[in-house]
């Protein structure tokens, strides 16, 4: 980091924009008073280590001077959406944005939108994702859609089993599909009396050429649209009466939750994790409200600026009431938001802590890692492995393995094999070990898995934990038996159960594969 010159930065409201040794723009706020926000960054020396390291990157600083701070607001969320600074809140982390995207493709699909941007065409958001799903699926059942990625090598095994149209391999023309498509778009869109009376003009249509295969095939999707118009509740923006907002700051992260009170009525909440910023409370009320309405009421854990009251009132365009309750039932409903952060994000923080202790680990087990083998008759034996990062699956760090050597039903050898090759590519890579290793299965498993890490010559803790009786095996031979109610031990159930679902759900797949090339 070169030496800054702050002698120019003027003491105006306005924004200022950290540069790094790229030019690149790393870092946009606003302030009341330029001079005195820029300097308080590198001036106090008890800053939190996430701030100290933004300011390492600092090359240069710029600033806009604007006539007010309600101005800077405005232009501080212009700038953040322009350049997308690193170091600022990244409201994409948020668990909230349940939307189904239509993909632009040649055949679209319709798949989960985890933020609003994307390239396709965006449908939501959704009251819960659980309801986003199901339309989804019910969707791609009624229309027979695309869901695959990728055009199949070989034969559609969806469209074998009567769930696909194909469309890649041309089973169904490029127009027929793009008009099933469009249908769905205006299911998704409400338009469902529309979209019903044409299908009933179809119907018609191919009942009267003596299409009678078309015709019941369109019978169907009527059918099938008026359960769904029952079960789709699109959320279109409703005016909240009250959003109730508070949070925790845990580990250098923010863990937000934000409750929308329509006519005293919960109706949704949403969840938000970000990295721990100065001033993070201020940005996060000025970003998520320049893109979602403002209600009449918002209630508070702490103060804010008057000048951003004004900025919610002027991007409203009428007085709000900003409540920090003390006492009373408003001061519940704080503290009950906090309650559904800790129940939310940390449900298994006390199951880890039993860990460390019960199993003598030297830290809690952030990262737990869960390896369990299946086969049918010691034939296409297949290996699965999951993540928990912080006690919640990691879905994303899942991992399956086609068993390489002829190991029959010798469950041992193909512990060994995946153990191997999952720690050679992570330590080929250079990426971080996991703090726990459970193995599914007593001593023998576990003696393999050892046998596997001593090859690479690496030291990772791990465990084995036998169904049934759900004995723990440590490496020094002996067991451990936990009481059956221990937080700790229903932690390793629920990680040991779904590496064995993940597994057999693996190797159901493969079966179904060599059943259809027969």
């Amino acid at each position: 980091m070169k030496k800054i010159n702050l002698s120019k930065i003027p003491s105006n409201p306005g924004c200022y924009l950290f540069k790094d040794n790229l030019n690149l723009i790393i870092y946009v706020g606003k302030a009341k008073n330029l001079k005195k926000r820029v300097k308080s960054y590198f001036q106090n020396k008890e800053q939190d280590e996430k701030t100290k390291a933004m300011i390492s990157h600092i090359n240069d600083v710029e600033f806009i001077v604007t006539d007010t701070e309600i101005e800077s607001f405005l232009l501080e969320n212009t700038l953040i959406k322009k350049h997308n600074p690193k170091y600022n809140i990244n409201l994409k982390d948020s668990k909230r944005y349940a939307f189904i995207e239509k993909t632009n493709e040649e055949f679209p699909r319709l798949i989960i939108a985890r933020t609003k941007d994307v390239e396709g065409k965006l449908f939501g958001p959704f009251i819960s994702a659980s309801m986003r799903d199901e339309i989804i699926y019910l969707l791609n059942k009624i229309f027979k859609l695309r869901t695959c990625k990728r055009l199949p090598k070989k034969v559609c095994l969806r469209y074998s089993l009567g769930l696909c149209s194909a469309p890649c391999e041309k089973k169904i023309s490029k127009k027929d599909y793009l008009e099933d498509i469009n249908s769905c778009q205006k299911i998704l869109q409400g338009n469902i009396k529309g979209l019903s009376k044409e299908l009933n003009e179809k119907m018609q249509e191919a009942s009267n050429k003596n299409n009678f295969e078309m015709a019941m095939k369109l019978r169907d999707q009527i059918n099938a649209i008026k359960i769904l118009t029952e079960k789709q509740n699109v959320e279109r923006q409703k005016n909240y009466d009250e959003d109730i907002i508070n949070y925790l700051i845990r580990k250098d992260k923010v863990y937000l939750m934000l409750f929308n009170i329509n006519k005293g009525v919960l109706e949704n909440t949403q969840e938000f994790i970000f990295e721990y910023r100065k001033y993070f409370f201020e940005e996060f009320l000025s970003r998520y409200y320049s893109e979602n309405q403002i209600p009449k009421v918002i209630i508070l854990p702490k103060e804010i600026d008057e000048s951003l009251i004004k900025y919610l009132e002027l991007k409203r365009k009428q007085k709000i009431k900003i409540i920090i309750p003390k006492i009373g039932e408003l001061k519940d409903l704080i503290t009950l938001v906090k309650k559904n952060i800790e129940a939310t994000f940390f449900p298994k923080e006390e199951g880890l802590i039993e860990l460390k202790d019960k199993l003598n680990l030297d830290k809690i087990p952030s990262i737990i890692e869960c390896f369990d083998i299946s086969h049918l008759s010691g034939t296409e034996t297949v290996g699965s492995m999951v993540q928990y990062k912080d006690g919640i699956s990691n879905k994303s760090e899942y991992r399956k393995f086609k068993i390489k050597g002829d190991y029959g039903i010798d469950d041992f050898a193909s512990i060994e094999e995946i153990v191997y090759r999952r720690y050679y590519r992570i330590v080929k890579e250079g990426l971080k070990l996991p703090d726990l290793i459970i193995v599914d299965g007593g001593a023998g498993q576990l003696s393999f898995a050892l046998k596997a890490l001593e090859k690479l010559k690496i030291k990772i803790p791990v465990i084995g934990l036998a169904k049934k009786e759900e004995e723990i095996y440590l490496p020094n031979k002996d067991i451990l038996r936990l009481n059956n109610k221990n937080k700790g031990l229903l932690l390793l159930i629920s990680i040991r159960d779904e590496a064995h679902r993940f597994a057999i759900s693996f190797q159901r797949l493969r079966r179904r594969k060599i059943l259809f090339k027969k």
